[in-house]
């Protein structure tokens, strides 16, 4: 089994959905956990209660990934109270899904500054303070492929995401930091419902062109966080993992 003893992970918007499961899973492997909100305190406290609750340590600390100064205060607060960082889980994001005529300058700064230069700044800060081997996981997602109608801006930040994840694995790999990223399909969670899509013609139309005839659970996603955070990945850098259940 993967183990996190000793470790430190920073996963960011952990206050629910995909990222609470990773930072529910990472510290079940034995990793001190700093669970990262922007809005959501109650949801991130809940997540950090869940963690202690069962034995592991883990505290919840605000900050938008989109800003410069949150996210320098967000790692020095990580290092403050756990005294390192190894791991970071780049899961903040946000989307919206419109058809181009509705397409505004103001939701794609929104989509953006979260999804991209949110994860070009938490990687900064990570690998200022990471010390020997380290892991930093992306989330992106099977659309930056395969884009669906309606969703050219967040398919685009999610292209993105792979070429940061593409770069960094070559910029950091000599200092011994691994840099993956996850590429998720459709997924049971609170943004999914959100879209309207659970349930619909489209979504159902999703369920049935996937593999295995369900959609994805927050669980999945988490099992495979914990994979490359630890050392059971060691040889892998710069690769990109679909876990879609065979949806591509």
């Amino acid at each position: 089994m993967s183990s996190l003893q000793g470790k430190v992970a920073v996963v960011t918007g952990a206050s629910k959905g995909i990222g609470a499961a990773i930072a529910r899973q990472l510290a079940a492997a034995g990793a001190a956990v700093v669970v990262n909100y922007d809005s959501s305190r109650e949801g991130a406290e809940r997540v950090v209660k869940d963690i202690t609750g069962a034995g592991g340590r883990a505290t919840a600390v605000q900050g938008s990934v989109s800003r410069e100064q949150d996210v320098k205060r967000l790692f020095d607060e990580a290092v403050a109270r756990f005294g390192r960082v190894d791991v970071l889980v780049n899961n903040a994001g946000v989307y919206a899904f419109a058809p181009l005529e509705e397409v505004t300058e103001a939701e794609y700064r929104r989509q953006f500054d979260t999804n991209v230069l949110g994860t070009l700044l938490a990687s900064r800060e990570a690998a200022r303070r990471i010390k020997g081997a380290g892991s930093i996981i992306n989330l992106s997602s099977v659309v930056s492929e395969n884009p669906l109608p309606g969703s050219s801006v967040y398919s685009a930040t999610k292209g993105v995401v792979d070429a940061i994840t593409q770069a960094l694995s070559k910029e950091l790999g000599a200092r011994g930091i691994r840099v993956n990223s996850i590429a998720p399909g459709p997924v049971r969670t609170e943004g999914f419902a959100q879209t309207g899509l659970e349930g619909s013609d489209a979504g159902q139309h999703m369920v049935a062109g996937t593999p295995l005839g369900r959609l994805g659970e927050p669980a999945d996603i988490a099992r495979v966080a914990l994979f490359l955070a630890s050392e059971e990945s060691a040889w892998l850098t710069g690769e990109r993992l679909t876990a879609s259940g065979g949806l591509h």
